[in-house]
């Protein structure tokens, strides 16, 4: 079936949800919904999948980039969660996404602040790190073990750093994806290829074990969805529908650095937070010239707001943060944006007392509950990790239908690119990296650069095939120029232009 998503084909299966009961319903399009449509559709059930916004609307689209083995988790022996990053690591970087996952090199430079009792402890967890790759079987070519670096290599892979006491360097590798947002977007035609309704504007009121009473948002009208099975994948927002849910929501910031205000930087950085045991601040070079560095973790109190904003007080601490391994300290001005996720962290009996308040310390491994009326909702886990997330929550919802495939299943975009597509392009589309310049090639005004090197047939790619239904769905998730306000505005004329070649 056509992986394509659009206005079009929005209106016609709106329609047929209305007279159809389906198997499932999925409500929530960030990555672990988006993959449970599609670890149901794969199975050969019928899915209708729903978001009240849009694809990777919510904490998706806000992660650090990272698709990571699960270091951190083997450090508070959280042993079974650093096994599942490490093997859903492995599939996105072999099998279901390795046009958009790759690995990357990470410096954790040996700065004053860093003793050598804790290098030695961290370097013995990269080799640790590098057991559990091998044991899920990555090729080391796809993910190099650790080195130590001497002083000279790690000024030359990040020459800002302060050289004053530097020691040299501890080099790791991980995976990253090129853009969380894309890697849903994608999960979600892959469903939808496979047969699955993908309906973003359409809000869920109100759940029950055999359906949903929705709300099109384009049009205010209201009208049931009748299924067989009900997953709740709204993430932090799973408790305002399913209210038997208790989550302890935090709020991890990113600030954006203009490009050039870290210089020739060629790899990511890992920094070491003062006053914190094993939590590091992590700096992250984009191919656009920006650079993304985070991360907070801060417990978020009242009502969970559909945008979380980046307070003043996180950019200070990152800032701070940073400043502790420069040359030169950065200053505001060279912060050209922010943006903040929140993390649907399951809260647990007795946490509150436990941790003292703190949401870093709480567990990342996902949870599968069933609420009385039948509603399964998924919550918990990380970004690296949807898949597995996805396969439980279907499995729970859906006992008698034949195994998960999606542990091999290609993404859409995953098949061989053709000689000669420019790099840029390959790795925001893979192979249909050829179908977007071909768009060029057929009206050259749509070769014209928007902002950070994206086309305007790269908008018009997104109305047409990755149900971009306005500017914003554009701008903030189908690429990330929306990121850096004065790109923003800049870039607003091409994206409504490009709406009308839907």
């Amino acid at each position: 079936m056509n992986s394509s998503l659009n206005a079009a084909r929005r209106r016609r299966e709106l329609d047929e949800v209305r007279s159809d009961v389906v198997d499932v319903l999925v409500v929530g399009l960030g990555a672990t919904g988006a993959g449970a449509a599609l670890d149901a559709a794969s199975r050969g059930l019928s899915v209708a999948a729903v978001d009240a916004h849009d694809i990777a609307f919510g904490t998706s689209r806000w992660s650090s980039k990272l698709i990571h083995g699960g270091l951190r988790y083997l450090a508070s022996g959280q042993v079974g969660v650093a096994w599942e990053s490490a093997v859903e690591r492995d599939a996105l970087l072999r099998f279901t996404a390795p046009h958009l996952v790759s690995a990357h090199p990470y410096l954790l430079p040996l700065t004053p602040a860093v003793p050598r009792s804790m290098a030695a402890s961290l370097m013995a967890g990269y080799r640790l790190g590098d057991a559990l790759r091998a044991a899920a079987r990555t090729p080391r070519h796809l993910l190099p073990g650790p080195s130590r670096l001497a002083a000279r290599r790690t000024l030359t892979l990040a020459p800002y750093l302060r050289a004053e006491g530097l020691r040299g360097g501890l080099l790791s590798w991980d995976g990253r994806v090129v853009d969380d947002a894309r890697l849903v977007v994608a999960l979600a035609r892959t469903a939808a290829a496979h047969g699955a309704r993908v309906l973003t504007r359409c809000r869920a009121l109100a759940l029950a074990g055999d359906g949903a009473r929705v709300r099109d948002e384009l049009t205010a009208e209201e009208f049931d969805i009748r299924a067989r099975a009900v997953i709740n994948a709204t993430g932090v927002w799973a408790g305002e529908l399913t209210p038997s849910v208790a989550l302890r929501p935090s709020r991890g910031t990113h600030i954006v650095l203009r490009p050039g205000a870290l210089g020739a930087l060629h790899a990511g950085l890992h920094l070491p937070i003062p006053g914190e045991r094993n939590r590091f601040a992590l700096v992250l070079p984009q191919a656009d010239g920006r650079v993304y560095a985070g991360l907070t973790d801060e417990p978020l109190d009242g009502p969970i707001p559909d945008v979380p904003e980046a307070p003043e007080s996180d950019i200070a601490f990152l800032l701070d943060v940073l400043g502790t391994a420069l040359d030169h300290p950065l200053r505001r001005a060279d912060v050209a944006g922010a943006f903040a996720g929140l993390r649907p962290l399951l809260d647990t009996a007795g946490a509150p007392a436990s941790l003292g308040g703190r949401t870093a310390d709480l567990s990342r491994r996902h949870a599968v509950l069933r609420s009385p009326d039948g509603v399964v909702t998924v919550v918990g886990g990380k970004l690296t990790t949807y898949r597995r997330m996805a396969e439980d929550a279907v499995d729970a919802a859906c006992p008698h239908a034949r195994p998960s495939r999606t542990a091999r299943l290609p993404l859409v975009g995953a098949g061989p690119v053709r000689p000669g597509t420019p790099g840029r392009l390959a790795r925001r589309y893979g192979s249909e990296a050829w179908a977007v310049r071909e768009l060029m090639r057929e009206d050259p005004a749509l070769a014209e650069p928007v902002a950070l090197g994206i086309t305007r047939a790269e908008l018009v790619w997104a109305v047409r095939h990755e149900g971009a239904l306005d500017a914003d769905d554009l701008l903030d998730r189908r690429t990330r120029i929306g990121l850096v306000p004065e790109d923003r505005a800049a870039a607003l004329p091409a994206a409504e232009a490009a709406l009308a070649y839907s």
